[in-house]
């Protein structure tokens, strides 16, 4: 292993880990580094197609996905080779190097550690092998007594990369010393011997006030605190691993009256997946977005939004449950426009069967909404493809999706259901390069296969107009942030050996 490793440690989950990481991306590649991200395991319903093993497609994490994009390499499954996709509280599909492995779903959790790591070591190494620095992200905290045994996604790997760590902590929280301090202490000493920075994260206020914590720490464990990061809340960047931050975003009132807002309301159902392609709508001026659990919650909506599931049947079970079946057919036959995607579009439709079993629900076969004329059967070899598609020019994509006739859209496919249409109500409005429909509309409800629709600029400048921030200049924003508040020469010193 010829490259440099350098990995980002939390004192908890959502400290701050992902962002961070893949702002250190941007800024190493800046200067010239063949830079690659890595994450031995990752879990999280968001996941992106890259390629895979022997010509095939797989899927990685989507926090390792724009951490790629951040080093300006392209992602591929080395980078985060074990991916667990939670199915329900004590289950969790397990994905090996871009590939669903059956055979390891049931497999106790010290046990699977014990299998999986292997082909993280090898990933690790492959990695190292072709590039200048790898960033390595961690998973929770690296001092976690009772499963540190058995945890290969921490220390383990800082050791076999001998990577340079920083630990982040959010001081947002409170008790971010003692976090840091006590994260520190139980770790062994030759694992302490990594720990080169503390960051303190997410601070509102006058960073002179910190003082003497950082002096009194370093006093303590010898490491120096390198970076006081601000509280940035729209840095545009998903939220990390998956992390699900239901907060309503964006304006209660519009800015002028030339700019109405636009209120959407995506339904929150409990194994919602792919959530992160919703950022730029979080992100783009005039728009109020917030996450439904209830019918009160779309109430005022003009868009209604049914995204991807990890456990469509399971959550079309929930999403009737909570009455919001009604309320989303109340909203369509009133001509409110409803968007499904994936997993959101199979529910739309009259049914969905599972006869194979796929996502071992007790039922073969659900009633969906019947809001579009289209039938779901799942199947037990899941497609993952990038998809660039175009929607039909022809008149097809009327009303509130009227602005996408004509406009191409790139972006990924990921899913074990094969939809047709039932009648020409549904019409055909998107297809691949090879004429394969994607999409249909049906009235004011349109029902899509093709993840990434506002991620890309087309299909989302169509639909809102106006200039949005690319992702390629968040992940410069997040170098600039990082470059302005740690410590001048800090990261530089990351990448010698320590004195």
């Amino acid at each position: 292993m010829s490259a440099k490793a350098i990995m980002v440690l939390g004192t908890t989950s959502g400290a701050g880990k992902s962002w961070l990481t893949t702002a250190l991306c941007r800024w190493y590649a800046d200067r010239g580094l063949r830079v690659a991200p890595f994450k031995a395991q990752n879990m999280s319903n968001n996941a992106r197609v890259v390629p895979g093993l022997d010509g095939r497609m797989g899927e990685i994490g989507s926090a390792q996905y724009f951490q790629a994009l951040a080093a300006r390499v392209t992602p591929d499954v080395r980078m985060n080779p074990v991916l667990l996709k939670p199915e329900k509280d004590t289950a969790s599909q397990v994905v090996v190097m871009g590939e669903v492995r059956a055979d390891l779903h049931a497999v106790p959790w010290r046990e699977r550690s014990a299998r999986l790591w292997p082909h993280a070591q090898q990933a690790l190494h492959s990695l190292m092998a072709d590039h200048d620095l790898v960033l390595i992200e961690g998973a929770g905290s690296p001092a976690e007594i009772n499963l540190h045994s058995s945890d290969y996604v921490n220390m383990r790997t800082a050791l076999e990369a001998q990577a340079a760590c920083l630990l982040v902590t959010d001081i947002d929280r409170g008790g971010a010393f003692a976090h840091l301090y006590g994260t520190h202490q139980l770790l062994p000493a030759h694992e302490r011997a990594l720990i080169r920075g503390f960051v303190l994260n997410r601070f509102r206020g006058d960073a002179t006030l910190l003082a003497p914590g950082p002096e009194q720490l370093q006093a303590l464990t010898g490491v120096p605190t390198v970076a006081v990061l601000p509280m940035w809340r729209g840095h545009g960047l998903p939220e990390e691993d998956g992390v699900f931050d239901d907060r309503p975003s964006g304006p209660q009132a519009p800015p002028d009256v030339s700019s109405p807002i636009l209120r959407v309301a995506i339904v929150a159902y409990p194994r919602i997946s792919n959530l992160d392609e919703f950022q730029p709508l979080r992100s783009a001026p005039h728009v109020r977005l917030n996450w439904a659990r209830s019918p009160r919650e779309i109430e005022g909506a003009d868009w209604v939004i049914l995204p991807g599931s990890k456990y469509t049947l399971s959550d079309l079970a929930w999403l009737r449950e909570q009455g919001l079946d009604q309320a989303i057919t109340a909203h369509a036959q009133a001509g409110g426009a409803v968007l499904g995607i994936c997993g959101g579009m199979q529910m739309l439709g009259h049914h969905v069967a599972d006869p194979e079993g796929i996502e071992a629900s007790s039922t073969p076969m659900a009633a969906g909404l019947g809001l579009l004329d289209v039938h779901t059967q799942f199947n037990a070899h899941k497609l993952l493809r990038q998809t660039d598609a175009r929607f039909a020019a022809d008149g097809l994509c009327t009303g509130p999706w009227q602005a996408l006739a004509g406009v191409s859209a790139s972006g990924y496919e990921i899913h074990h259901g094969r939809t047709h249409a039932t009648s020409q109500a549904a019409r055909a409005v998107l297809h691949d390069g090879h004429g394969q429909c994607l999409g249909w509309q049906q009235g004011s409800v349109m029902g899509l296969y093709l993840h990434g629709l506002f991620e890309a600029e087309g299909p989302l400048h169509a639909l809102l107009g106006g200039h949005v921030t690319s992702l390629d200049r968040v992940m410069s924003g997040l170098a600039e942030h990082v470059d302005r508040h740690f410590e001048p020469g800090a990261l530089m010193n990351l990448l010698k050996a320590p004195l």
